[in-house]
Order: C-alpha cells, then structure tokens, then sequence
C-alpha cells in the first residue's frame, strides 16, 4: 500500500516518546530532532505504521532484516510455537533439537551447496559477533593474527569488528584501545573507469586487476597475514558492487599463500542482491561466511559457517567453550531462522533469486530515468540498490552540471527528511553519508517502486 498520512511527521505521540527517550537513553543511540524520528507501532509486508497512525512505505527492510516483509506470518507462527514450548535453552551446555537442525540447515545451503561437504557453525547474537568468530577462527586456523580488509567496509561495532572497519568515523574515536591487527586497502568501485559489463557489475580492467594483486601481496609479504575480510557486495559502505573478477581474485590469493578467505554476508545474504548470497554472482566459495539480519527475519541472531577443516581448528570442548554467549543457539531465533531458510529456498533458491533480480532489474531502470545533475550514479544488483548524489557546482546549484568530487551528505539527509514526510522510509549510506539506500523487503510491489521513483524525481 502506498502512504497513508493523518498527522503532521513526527506527530504529537512521537515527539513525546523522543522527549522521553532523551531523558532515558545514552547520548548518541537515537538521533531526535524537531523532524525526527517516528515511533514504529506495528508493520506489516511493506508498510509501517507509527505511534500517531501514519503508513509509511519502508525502503529499508529494517536494515535489511526483514527481505520476507514485516510480521511474515510464518515466522510469527513459527516464534509462537516455540515460545508457546521453550523460550529459552542452554545454548553450549543443555542445548535444544531446534539448535541441531539450524546447524544443519545452514550447512546444507552454504557449504554442502557448494560442493565443499559439511560446513560447521558457531551462532551468535548480533553481526559482529560473527565476524569476530570468523576472526577467531582464522587466527587458530592459520596461527597468524593479520587480517587484510577494505575501505568502505561496515562489519559491525565489537571491538574486534571495530579495528576491520573501513570506515573511520566508527573506528577513530576508539583507536586508542584498538589492537592494530588489520590493513585497510581501498575496494574497488568501478567507478569512473567507464567500464560496463552490461549487468550490475562493473568491469575491471589487467592494469587494474594486476595493480590490486601487487597491493595485496605486498601487504602479505611484509606482515604476518592470516585472512581477508570483505563484503562481496557493499551495503553500509555505499551499496558499492565491485568487478565480477574482484572475488576470484581474492580466493587465488588466498590459496596461494593459505590465507582464509572470510565472506560477509550479513547484509547481502539470502537473496538481498539477487542471488542466495552474493558470493554466488562470481561463483566463489569463501572458507568462513558470515550471516545475519534476514537469517531470522526479525530475531537477535547470526552465524560464522565455515568450511569443517577450518572451523575445527577450534579445539575441542572440555566442558568451558572458548567463544560462547548466554543466548546462542536461543530457540526461538532457531525456530524462526528454519522458518525463514524454508521461505528463502521455496520452491528453489534459484526460483526466489530470479523474481528478485527481475523486480530489482526493473526497479534500477526506473531510478536510472531520472535525470538530474545531482545523481552521480544509481548502482546496486537484486534489491539492494544505492542512488549517488553529487553536490551541483555553480550558483545555488541551479541548471549546473554535478561535481564529482563533492558528495552531497548534506542533500542525502535532506531527502531523507523530506522522504519522512511523504511517508517514504530510506536511509543515507556511504562514508559520506551521500548515497540514499532503496533497499525494501522482496513484496514490493510495482506500484510502489513507480510511486518512490516519481517521488524521488519530483524531490531532486
């Protein structure tokens, strides 16, 4: 359904929630303003509704959680039944069957999938708990503790996290209790090369190719380098997509020098791009992937699924796990992750990749018809898609061409706010915060992305 507004946004329920919010939450959780934000009451497919009534389309999938749409009945049944049982377990002591089989699920569609044989998981609570067992697993792996990771990169806010991250503005004001184990190299964009390889990946020249590779074997050969960390496709970082030939490259390198080659999928995974995980666009298996967001479609979980001859460099259980959490393995995330791995992979995951690459193939070609010398690029693949903007040059900006070294963050907000009002929920990406990210659950109907199209054209 397309927006429905009653009340001026935020309306006098929302702005006396944030009054209250601000009294009780820390300082620099939830952003309020005079404009922002509106309190989410319920959801449903698309749409969102706030405190004060509103419908709002969502552009967001809730940070990418909710591809399946908002209150999905089956995962709703799902979490019921189960809590309606065992609410909750001891994930690495008296564990549940629910557990089992979510382990053996994940390994059947990652691993098994890939013709690697049993894949082997540690779950956890929130992304970054995954990328830092995946970090943990390579350094037990490889006895080496250097991770090579890539500018632009968003893997979460642990500290472990925190010191691949590539982009400085979460990772600056700790650097001081940072462990200086990772080197950041700058991911490649395609962009301003000119190069197109007729799809949504850019195409990469030999001098480019060539040039990469000596980066990073230079990294390789003067610090003791035990994995690479990358985001086949970028999301946080500006809904980047690299050249096609970029993950191949990485895993040549890294079976060349035993190096693990760690996959975050936490964004990209299960269908956001177009296919069950973006990895599968180059046809490369990495030795550790990292899941979370949609694994559940609305649960507290994720999971590091890595190859059984890497993941058991773990040592074995003597009754003290080394890497554990009180609610791994929590059944009603187990529960709801089944449920939502059933609806990804229904009737086939190649079925459910297609209707998403034909709906978001068509939706980028809408986007690309608006002209305005502020959109430097529309760029993404499936339903993960990313509008540029640019600051115009020229007096007020008016009728003059874009500037290509100013990205407008500042523009980005504007339309974000301006988005609010209309009833329209998207969020600004990017290391500069200039890239408005339409990323909505896979319902989206046609109507509805002409509706945002229209909107956006108007707005710029």
């Amino acid at each position: 359904m397309l927006p429905e507004l009653r009340t001026a946004i935020p309306g006098p329920r929302s702005r006396a929630l944030a009054a209250r919010l601000r009294r009780s939450e820390s300082r620099n959780v939830t952003f309020t303003s005079d404009d922002w934000p509106i309190f989410w009451e319920r959801a449903e497919g698309v749409n969102v509704w706030d405190a004060d009534g509103n419908r709002f389309l969502d552009f967001t999938s809730a940070f990418g959680v909710t591809g399946l749409g908002h209150t999905r009945p089956e995962l709703r049944d799902a979490l019921a039944g189960q809590a309606a049982t065992l609410m909750h377990a001891m994930g690495d002591v008296h564990p549940t069957e629910v557990k089992v089989a979510l382990c053996e699920q994940l390994s059947a569609l990652t691993f098994e999938r890939w013709g690697a044989g049993p894949g082997k998981t540690i779950l956890g609570n929130s992304g970054f708990e995954a990328i830092e067992a995946a970090l943990k697993t390579a350094l037990l792996h490889t006895g080496k503790p250097g991770v090579l990771a890539f500018t632009g990169g968003y893997h979460g806010l642990g500290f472990g996290a925190l010191a691949a991250a590539g982009i400085p503005y979460f990772r600056e004001p700790f650097r001081r209790q940072l462990k200086d184990f990772a080197t950041l190299l700058p991911y490649p964009t395609g962009l301003g090369s000119g190069l197109r390889s007729g799809d949504d990946f850019p195409r990469a020249s030999a001098e480019e190719l060539t040039a990469l590779r000596t980066q990073i074997e230079t990294v390789i050969h003067e610090q003791e380098m035990g994995a690479i960390l990358v985001e086949p496709i970028q999301g946080r970082g500006g809904c980047v997509v690299p050249p096609r030939e970029f993950l191949p490259l990485l895993r040549a390198i890294c079976d060349e020098h035993g190096l693990v080659l760690i996959a975050d999928e936490i964004l990209t995974g299960f269908h956001r791009t177009g296919a069950l995980f973006a990895c599968d666009h180059s046809g490369v298996m990495p030795d550790l992937v990292c899941l979370g967001k949609a694994l559940t479609g609305g649960f507290p979980m994720s999971a590091c699924v890595g190859r059984a001859d890497i993941m058991d460099a773990w040592p074995l259980s003597h009754g003290e796990a080394l890497h554990t959490s009180t609610f791994l393995g929590n059944p009603m995330g187990c529960a709801m992750a089944l449920a939502a791995l059933h609806l990804h992979t229904s009737p086939t995951p190649d079925a459910v990749s297609e209707s998403i690459r034909t709906k978001g193939a068509a939706f980028k070609r809408a986007l690309q018809t608006i002209v305005s010398p502020r959109i430097r690029e529309v760029r993404g693949t499936g339903l993960l898609l990313g509008v540029e903007l640019v600051q115009p040059g020229g007096p007020n900006g008016i009728g003059a061409p874009a500037n290509p070294s100013a990205p407008d963050g500042a523009g980005a907000i504007a339309l974000t706010l301006l988005a609010l009002q209309a009833g329209l929920l998207i969020l600004p990406e990017g290391p500069h915060g200039n890239t408005l990210g339409l990323q909505p659950p896979f319902g989206i109907a046609e109507e509805e992305m002409q509706w945002t199209v229209e909107w956006l054209r108007a707005a710029l």
